[in-house]
């Protein structure tokens, strides 16, 4: 049984806030403070109204995707580690976004040369990675993603998967802690690419305790 490969996209294979900000900046009239962190808090229209309402903000990233796809750049070195990666393992993007930003995505994807199967999602990640898990036969799993709250959701739906959280961006790494809930924090594909890849030449199921790069 081949190993399983479940990566989230923005800020993991594709950047997205620095384009995120640009997009804000040249349209709507909005600062994006990317190393603030907190992005509802970060985001602040230049009328001098305060922070975003969290409909306010949702809304600015829906109008965002899929239209302003184009504007995101590969994350280095992701291509050639999902490649290697691919050999022997299975590969699943899951990402949050509307299900008809499926398509887009895929197409998105594939001008970078990464062609997998594409899941969107809204919410926590934890059911979903379940249940691709049990798809694919319970294979040693190795989940990617940026958001501490989706490690959190995968510890609690499905505790036996590997938990790498990840943070491409350099101005909002520096302002994400740890995910508690992860198993290991590496922000560079290149080791990305050797955590993963002995995680499934090992065989076994995550553990509950913290690993360490």
């Amino acid at each position: 049984m081949r190993p399983l490969l479940i990566t989230d996209c923005d800020e993991v294979l594709l950047h997205m806030v620095k384009h995120f900000r640009d997009w804000l900046d040249e349209h709507r009239d909005i600062d994006f403070n990317i190393g603030a962190g907190d992005f509802q808090k970060s985001i602040r229209k230049r009328d001098g109204s305060g922070p975003l309402a969290a409909e306010e903000m949702w809304g600015l990233i829906r109008d965002f995707f899929p239209g302003e796809m184009a504007r995101q750049t590969l994350v280095p070195h992701a291509a050639e580690a999902l490649a290697a990666l691919g050999e022997t393992a299975d590969i699943v993007v899951l990402t949050n976004l509307a299900d008809e930003c499926r398509e887009p995505r895929m197409a998105q994807l594939a001008a970078h040369g990464i062609r997998h199967r594409v899941v969107c999602n809204q919410g926590g990640k934890g059911a979903p990675v379940a249940a691709l898990v049990a798809e694919f036969g319970d294979p040693v799993t190795v989940f990617v993603d940026d958001l501490a709250i989706h490690h959190t959701s995968v510890a609690k739906h499905a505790p036996a998967v590997h938990r790498l959280h990840m943070v491409s961006e350099p101005e909002l790494a520096g302002a994400i802690p740890p995910a508690a809930d992860a198993h290991a924090r590496i922000d560079d594909w290149r080791e990305a690419q050797g955590w993963i890849a002995a995680r499934f030449a090992a065989g076994a199921p995550a553990d509950r305790e913290r690993e360490t790069a």
